[in-house]
């Protein structure tokens, strides 16, 4: 009896600590965006995760470690969303154009679905601004888990799906493109709403924003199906 609630006792005590530890790392990933990682403090990323302060160095190591953890973090979260739409690393490539091309609106999609209407990638994006703007060992986290190989996945289904070599300078622009305007609505999301005359942007407004963009990646790809002597041509 008495080995049974050593065991439920240490159980609770270990549920207790990675909620703590869970606490600490979303509330460093929303303070480390907001204000910046020399602007916040432990104390106030205690305060804002309800834990002791001391909890920080005993997870974390420190301010350090909690900015690692948040960009571990940002990595796992885009793996599963991108997985979902774009497969595993190692997922073979469609078999064909048609099955391509129904990947990429697939991808462009969810992409919208996460970035532009999930609260939690708000966060996530300030967070990746930050450390656009101020590189650190953080942004070689993201940039190794996250944007390269999505991206080199992306150039892959594009090459699958219009002919383009994968790794040209062209296709690699192009999937940028593609990933930046729905970038924007998260990005420009107080201006998007203003001059939409948007109270929000939910699943309604982004079905709107799906449209514009599918439509963009729609043309794009008719662009590369047009004979050569009508390309550019009105």
């Amino acid at each position: 009896m008495e080995k049974r609630s050593s065991a439920k006792r240490q159980q609770r005590e270990a549920t207790t600590a990675e909620q703590t530890r869970a606490a600490l790392m979303h509330a460093a990933l929303k303070l480390f965006g907001r204000q910046g990682f020399d602007g916040t403090s432990t104390r106030q990323i205690a305060a804002e995760a309800k834990a002791n302060i001391g909890s920080i160095a005993y997870h974390f190591g420190g301010k350090e470690g909690l900015r690692a953890a948040a960009a571990d973090f940002i990595v796992e979260t885009i793996q599963r969303i991108a997985g979902q739409a774009l497969g595993g690393a190692q997922a073979t490539t469609p078999a064909n154009p048609e099955a391509a091309r129904a990947q990429l609106f697939a991808a462009l999609e969810r992409m919208v679905g996460f970035v532009v209407v999930s609260p939690q990638a708000g966060e996530i994006v300030q967070f990746v601004l930050r450390e656009l703007s101020h590189p650190t060992a953080a942004l070689d986290r993201i940039y190794a888990g996250v944007f390269e190989p999505t991206h080199r996945r992306l150039c892959q289904i594009w090459e699958q799906a219009t002919g383009e070599p994968a790794e040209s300078e062209a296709t690699r622009l192009t999937v940028f493109t593609m990933i930046g305007q729905v970038l924007y609505f998260r990005i420009g999301r107080e201006a998007v709403m203003r001059r939409m005359g948007w109270r929000e942007i939910g699943e309604k407004e982004a079905a709107k924003v799906v449209a514009v963009t599918t439509g963009n990646l729609r043309a794009m790809l008719a662009a590369r199906d047009a004979p050569a002597g009508k390309k550019g041509k009105s």
